[in-house]
């Protein structure tokens, strides 16, 4: 990873490791019960919302994270990653702003590369 050099949060690497391991289970608990998942303007709501995107566009697309940079914002509870992603869906290199809540993720928003 290059970058900063903050140290990953635990749900935010639980989210990539599930992702890459298929592990469906592991990456729907690494959300808050009430989440929010906005996927360039998609929005998901709560686990079942996260388990239906999941299925249609991440690990049931065989996608593989690879974490490029770890940017701190001015909340100490958001991060934004700058993931290469891969597999049979998208594939590119994206910036994934992530807000916590405890050891979950509360929001995700999948922004557009410029």
């Amino acid at each position: 990873m290059t970058g900063s050099t903050s140290a990953v949060p635990a749900a935010l690497q639980t989210f990539i490791d599930a992702t890459n391991t298929g592990d469906s289970d592991a990456f729907v608990a690494a959300f808050t019960d009430d989440a929010v998942l906005d996927d360039w303007g998609n929005v998901f709501h709560g686990r079942d919302g996260i388990a239906s995107w999941n299925r249609t566009d991440n690990i049931g697309k065989q996608s593989h994270f690879e974490l490029v940079s770890l940017e701190p914002t001015d909340d100490p509870d958001r991060v934004v990653a700058t993931l290469r992603v891969t597999g049979n869906g998208f594939n590119g290199t994206g910036p994934m702003t992530f807000e916590f809540r405890g050891d979950r993720i509360a929001r995700l928003v999948i922004s557009p590369t410029g």
